[in-house]
């Protein structure tokens, strides 16, 4: 049997059947792109496909769920290279969260056998949210909570900056890749984005391409793309008064 034999789908559905279906299949959704991403990382929208489309199903089946998706912020898409990629925000953690958890949710496997993929990667689900809660218990930090605004931003950039670049002596050109995950799931990546190209609007970081020795592919894409297609490996702080 398939990793994705879980369901046998019917072709029609009442109304209340469709809506039932779009629930779960958008906690499905969301499981899936933590368990490729690990929650950090954007993946190809054709790997998280293949990964949520099952037996006697289409791509097509799910446009409205990811279309919703994306309409609230759960998920975001972004175009490198001509290639679409998709990640999963904090927005769409946090509904993950409740469409696992919440005993309104609908959620709950179909059919008799669950896909070894979609349980483990509940497993995996289960394991960080213990492990989270667990951290945060052991150091009395708690939640730190979520990045809301620009001044916000600014002012943890620059503590972060400035941190890397004493800790590491990263002789004032930060990777940009170190700033994003020591945020973490504090913002998502386009707000990052946004925020930190603004900031080099205002002349309080300059963003700097160059080579990066030990680049990787998930660095890269945890750097930063300019409006006009230019990749920036680096940022240098341009004022210690801003």
């Amino acid at each position: 049997m398939s990793e994705n034999s879980e369901i046998a789908v019917s072709k029609t559905l009442t109304p209340e059947q469709q809506a039932v279906w779009d629930a779960k299949a958008k906690v499905r959704v969301l499981l899936n792109l933590w368990d490729l991403g690990g929650g950090k990382m954007q993946v190809k929208k054709g790997d998280l496909t293949k990964r949520i489309v099952r037996t006697n199903e289409t791509s097509q089946r799910y446009l409205g769920v990811l279309g919703e998706l994306q309409a609230t912020g759960a998920i975001e898409y972004s175009l490198v290279n001509r290639v679409t990629l998709v990640e999963l925000s904090a927005k769409g953690k946090e509904v993950l969260a409740d469409g696992l958890k919440s005993p309104d949710s609908l959620f709950e496997f179909d059919g008799s056998q669950i896909g070894t993929r979609l349980g483990n990667a509940l497993l995996k689900w289960i394991r960080h949210q213990d492990g989270a809660a667990g951290v945060a218990a052991e150091t009395g930090k708690g939640d730190v909570g979520a990045i809301a605004s620009y001044d916000n931003f600014k002012t943890v950039a620059i503590d972060v900056y400035d941190s890397l670049n004493r800790d590491y002596n990263l002789d004032d050109l930060v990777p940009i890749y170190r700033m994003r995950r020591a945020m973490g799931e504090r913002i998502g990546r386009s707000q990052f984005n946004e925020w930190l190209l603004e900031m080099q609007a205002n002349d309080i970081f300059q963003l700097i391409g160059g080579e990066m020795t030990d680049i990787s592919i998930d660095k890269t894409q945890d750097s930063i793309t300019t409006e006009l297609g230019a990749l920036r490996y680096y940022a240098k702080r341009l004022s210690s008064k801003n």
